[in-house]
């Protein structure tokens, strides 16, 4: 659950403790007629003070009570919280004192600090520790929630102040920090309806409140999908072609289901990406396909097609309420695509070459069937099976055989290497904070010259019941330094399989990637230098968030990391050369299966939201779609659209998942940046990064942080190079929007 600050990307709250307690008298009276004794009255009670709302204790500026937490506890608190943020909004917009940055904007990003603690933890469990008796709390706190938002951006006494000082001459006395702050809060108020008329107003937050419920459970349904439905394998023959830690991680989930003797395959993308890559027995890679693609697509209580239709009415009806002729229109002002059709248009250019690219790879894939005697048509089931085949024909890779190299924990420590080496991090493992769950592990960032503390980082690696499929990164305290220095606190999820106990967790290489892509969002955040919390970390536009993650993924290939991180879990020694050069020249293999079911995602996405108020089947429109593309059949959109959380489990990419290709552009030409250097360790490059994009969050407009950097705007030659796309005659052409320097506002 994002606190306010996320939903409306301006409001950050602050201090003020409030308990909610019951008192219960018990008032024991004798029954004897014969007693003189007056009645006894036993001592009150009071109950135990909720820790939810209580500030922060403990090491390192306090840190989250998780140890405390109980579910009983989040809806009161958040009760409480939310009234004590609307009375501290309430003594700031009826201030009799003309306004003023000071007691408007700095008041406000003071204000609610306890319902930002509340709501992180609930978040925390939302995603992590959820179970019925959690979601019973989420379906009817939501639309509260969205509620409670809509009380501060449609106060119109407070958008008065809002409005005053961004107008006010003093503004261009601010610093460029407090002016970029003095933007967005205006900006985001106007976003979220403070200039309608009361009746559009009070529409608007019933269709917020409906689309938080929606939301809910949308989320929800996909939960008890990927929960519910697992494959069971009963026979070794029916493991036939899995290597051995695919085995031992299915035993092993099979063992937390209850059902010993048996292998589990769980129905979440780390578990059956490799299933369908290994196993001989293609029955079986259907079945695995059919279950992972079809969440959320099974009818029944947990179909989520009604839902989306019902939340598709409703941002359209939202976006005219608020002038825009879409909800891609509202989404996009102020990204840095600026439009749908800009977006769009990068879509499209990579779109086609894509689909090429597949044609060519389904050929080598049927050719190395036929050449195996199996007489079939290559099908979505089959793809990562063949597609595993040819790679190791081809170019003598084989996946598992790179697997061996890749432990977990030695790419962590890799990945902690790497931000030594390039933002001068040092991480250190402390066990003195409570977690959440044992398998939670906390380290100490400091500086690793002058050994100044920067922040926490939270790791929660492995999959279990209750938390959500996938990896994210979370920022569980923001930086900021407006009264004092407040450090970040961060972390990393990911949904690794457990294998057998006592042994290293070995995972794929593009889970390698995501590993280092989500450390890329932390170090994003804990490189976090400015002054005020809603401009901190990675509170930035959806399509350049992106951007410094996508970045990090660069460093996982270099020579540095792999000979000294990259070691056999058996051996112990490094990752052989000839290897390491059979990865690199296999590096764009299977790039047009990679693309094109992300961009069919990314098309859909945006072409759902294009179509304004018109009643969409989910279903029908995604295939509809999909034809007029040129979609290839032996692949299917990485989320179809009754999964599709990104868009469907809140507004968060909505109209935005093609954020990550508008990203990789950016990050394809700034290491470009490296190379042109001498190498991706380059000092000077380095410094450049940390100055211009990873510290400053969003106290500065993106393209101009970005040519700060580069020294020039970026290229779409980089990306189509990186992806293998690249041939005589191809076009490029900037990304970020033209005249993208913005005037000071």
């Amino acid at each position: 659950m994002p606190s306010l600050k996320n939903k409306i990307t301006v409001l950050l709250m602050a201090p003020t403790i409030i308990f909610t307690t019951t008192n219960c008298v018990n008032t024991n009276k004798s029954t004897s007629t014969n007693t003189t004794t007056p009645p006894t009255v036993s001592t009150p009670e009071p109950a135990k003070p909720n820790p939810l709302l209580a500030t922060w204790e403990g090491p390192y500026g306090g840190v989250p009570p998780f140890d405390k937490v109980e579910i009983p506890f989040f809806k009161p608190a958040l009760e409480a919280a939310m009234a004590e943020n609307l009375a501290e909004i309430d003594k700031i917009a009826n201030n009799a004192a003309a306004p003023t940055f000071g007691n408007t904007l700095e008041a406000m990003e003071r204000a609610g600090e306890t319902l930002d603690r509340v709501q992180t933890i609930y978040g925390i469990w939302g995603s992590t520790m959820n179970n019925p008796e959690f979601q019973n709390v989420q379906r009817e706190m939501a639309p509260k929630l969205a509620a409670f938002s809509d009380k501060i951006t449609q106060n119109e006494a407070l958008f008065r102040r809002i409005e005053a000082v961004y107008n006010s001459p003093e503004k261009a006395r601010l610093t460029p920090e407090q002016q970029r702050l003095a933007w967005r809060y205006y900006t985001n108020f106007v976003r979220a309806g403070a200039k309608l008329d009361a009746t559009a107003k009070a529409r608007l937050s019933q269709i917020n409140q409906q689309l938080a419920g929606l939301f809910t459970r949308f989320s929800q349904n996909v939960l008890a999908d990927e929960t519910d439905q697992v494959l069971v394998l009963k026979s070794e023959a029916e493991l036939a072609g899995l290597p051995q830690s695919l085995r031992d991680a299915a035993a092993a989930a099979a063992t937390t289901k209850n059902m010993p003797g048996a292998w589990v395959i769980t129905n979440t993308r780390s578990s059956v990406d490799p299933f369908l890559t290994y196993s001989d027995r293609r029955e079986l890679r259907e079945k695995a396909w059919r279950m992972f693609v079809n969440r959320g697509d099974n009818g029944g209580s947990h179909d989520n097609n009604t839902i989306i239709t019902e939340i598709l009415q409703l941002r359209a009806e939202r976006a005219k309420l608020l002038g825009y002729p879409t909800h891609a229109h509202w989404r996009l002002e102020n990204a840095m695509a600026k439009t749908p059709e800009r977006a769009v248009e990068l879509m499209e250019a990579v779109w086609k070459p894509a689909v090429k690219r597949v044609g060519e790879e389904v050929a080598d894939m049927q050719a190395l069937a036929k050449k195996e005697g199996a007489n079939i048509k290559i099908e979505p089931w089959d793809y990562r099976y063949y597609a595993e085949k040819v790679r190791k024909a081809k170019y003598d890779l084989d996946q598992n055989e790179v697997k061996q190299y890749l432990q977990l924990e030695k790419l962590r420590e890799g990945m902690f290497w790497v931000a030594g080496e390039l933002l001068n991090f040092n991480f250190t493992q402390v066990t003195n904070v409570p977690v959440y769950h044992p398998d939670v592990r906390v380290w100490e960032v400091k500086d690793k010259t002058n050994g100044q503390h920067v922040g926490l980082w939270y790791f929660d690696a492995f999959a279990r019941a209750g938390k959500r499929s996938g990896a994210w990164m979370n920022a569980y305290r923001s930086q900021q330094r407006l009264d004092k220095n407040i450090t970040t606190i961060v972390s990393n999820n990911s949904n690794f399989v457990k294998g057998k106990a006592g042994e290293p967790t070995l995972i794929s290489w593009d889970d390698a990637n995501t590993l280092f892509h989500e450390f890329g969002h932390a170090l994003h955040g804990l490189s976090s230098n400015v002054t005020y919390p809603s401009l901190s970390g990675t509170a930035v536009v959806r399509d350049y968030v992106e951007f410094p993650s996508q970045l990090l993924e660069h460093w996982l290939s270099t020579p540095e990391v792999l000979q000294r991180f990259a070691v056999h879990y058996q051996t112990g020694k490094p990752i052989p050369q000839n290897l390491v050069q059979r990865i690199e020249k296999a590096a764009t293999f299977n790039e047009g299966f990679e693309t094109v079911e992300y961009l069919a995602s990314a098309l859909v996405d945006m072409k759902l939201h294009l179509a304004g108020d018109q009643k969409i089947d989910p279903d029908a429109f995604e295939k509809q779609t999909l034809q007029e593309l040129g979609m290839p059949a032996q692949i299917v959109m990485r989320h179809r659209t009754p999964q599709f959380l990104h868009v469907f489990g809140s507004d968060g990419y909505s109209a935005g998942y093609y954020s990550y290709l508008w990203s990789d552009v950016l990050t394809a030409d700034a290491y470009g940046a490296f190379v042109e250097a001498g190498g991706p360790y380059d000092k000077a490059v380095a410094q450049r990064l940390r100055q211009h994009i990873f510290s400053v969050g969003n106290t500065i407009d993106p393209a101009e942080g970005y040519r700060s950097f580069r020294g020039r705007d970026p290229k779409t030659e980089a990306l189509m190079r990186k992806r293998g796309f690249l041939t005589p005659g191809t076009k490029t052409r900037k990304a970020v929007p033209a005249g993208g320097k913005r005037k000071a506002q």
